[in-house]
């Protein structure tokens, strides 16, 4: 150094933590640990370092801001009770912290990564969080090449890199099939979302590892009017399945809808289970048996795992695995002569 001005970045290598974690130790920001705080100002006085105002205006002062970019219209985001919980846990957090939230539609993956790029470039953002994480993934390498911290809500295992909340499919898919096959069910059909996805991917697989549980699966992709088409070519098939399980909660309920205008009794005919719940699968006749998850708790750990990164500690990969299933009324007994087409 000698010769310059020290910089952020010159205490940043020193303390080994991130050039956000230092601004956020300098400039007095929530986000960073006392211990941290302290031992950034012993090296800044070390190396003799001065803030240029002008400077950490433009250039160095944290955003306090973390972004969300979803691959979605405002129209669908108004549909999903899961997004809508999860967004709420975010600002949950986020506010305690001192910290906004910039919320952003993009259409396609590569308006996503320029979306990215923006931010980053333009000090628009500290971090972000990315969901909907698909089994091969660009923003994975173009984030972690880019240097902007990172977590992952629903990536499974380790993601180098990066920080991630995945969810315990395995342990879904053991209690949902589990209530069916005591229930005598035999023949289940799921209704899933996108096969590229990472965590469809993740349930199917869970599903497959399961002993004695035959299904099959039809792709949808989470909106009802894709759900409904599913659940008609399964009503109307030859071996009707005797359960069907539908990825999310909206799903789940456009199939119930189904199979009143098809005349097929809902548990007696045919059982259904929601791998999510919303209050409206409480409301309708019947109640859906659901796999419950607290997805407001959800967003809030997801925002504590990035602030992590920003107080300077490594990624690491978080298993969240509190999903119980609450079983009401459209869950009942597989039907004695099963496999008859619907009238």
């Amino acid at each position: 150094m000698a010769g310059r001005r020290p910089t952020m970045s010159d205490i940043a290598r020193r303390v080994g933590v991130s050039r956000v974690a230092v601004s956020y130790a300098l400039n007095d920001r929530p986000g960073v640990s006392a211990d941290l705080r302290e031992r950034v100002r012993e090296v800044a006085a070390e190396l003799g370092f001065t803030a240029n105002r002008a400077a950490v205006a433009l250039h160095g002062a944290a955003a306090d801001v973390i972004g969300l970019a979803l691959r979605r219209t405002s129209a669908e985001l108004r549909g999903e009770v899961f997004r809508r919980q999860f967004i709420a846990g975010l600002q949950m957090e986020l506010y305690a912290r001192g910290f906004g939230l910039a919320l952003q539609f993009a259409e396609h993956p590569d308006d996503e990564i320029a979306l990215y790029r923006r931010w980053h470039a333009e000090r628009r953002v500290d971090g972000v969080i990315l969901c909907d994480l698909r089994v091969e993934d660009p923003r994975r390498p173009f984030l972690r090449e880019l240097g902007l911290p990172a977590v992952v809500a629903g990536g499974a295992g380790e993601l180098p890199g990066l920080a991630n909340l995945s969810t315990d499919e395995r342990a879904g898919a053991t209690k949902i099939t589990g209530l069916l096959s005591a229930l005598g069910h035999r023949r289940i059909a799921r209704v899933s979302g996108p096969a590229g996805l990472a965590h469809t991917a993740a349930r199917t697989e869970a599903l497959r590892a399961l002993p004695a549980v035959p299904f099959v699966t039809v792709e949808a992709d989470y909106t009802g009017e894709a759900a409904a088409q599913a659940t008609r070519r399964l009503l109307s098939g030859r071996d009707r399945p005797t359960a069907i399980i539908y990825d999310n909660d909206l799903m789940a309920l456009a199939g119930l809808g189904v199979a009143a205008e098809m005349h097929v009794a809902i548990p007696g005919d045919v059982s259904i289970v929601a791998w999510e719940d919303s209050p409206l699968c409480q409301l309708v006749h019947p109640a859906l048996t659901v796999l419950q998850r607290n997805i407001t708790d959800y967003g809030m750990r997801t925002a504590r795992l990035l602030f992590e990164l920003l107080d300077g500690r490594p990624p690491r990969s978080v298993r969240y695995g509190n999903a119980t299933l609450v079983v009401r009324d459209s869950t009942g007994p597989a039907p004695v002569t099963a496999g008859r087409r619907a009238s």
